[in-house]
């Protein structure tokens, strides 16, 4: 009986473990791609920027 509990404690130990590592490459996965999103806005704005620099002010919407 001791057995089969101490082979139960290892498995949920290791169950534990891979979850663990599972959440961890989530967060690092997200991380990424929100520093990804903020860099591509950031660069969109800037490119938006040098285009209306280059050809001057911008005009009001025609209706």
């Amino acid at each position: 009986m001791q057995a089969r509990i101490a082979a139960a404690k290892v498995r949920i130990q290791a169950a534990k473990e891979t979850r663990e590592v599972f959440a961890s490459a989530r967060r690092r996965g997200v991380a990424r791609r929100h520093a990804r999103k903020l860099y591509n806005r950031g660069e969109t704005e800037r490119r938006r920027q040098a285009q209306q620099d280059d050809e001057g002010p911008e005009l009001p919407p025609a209706c």
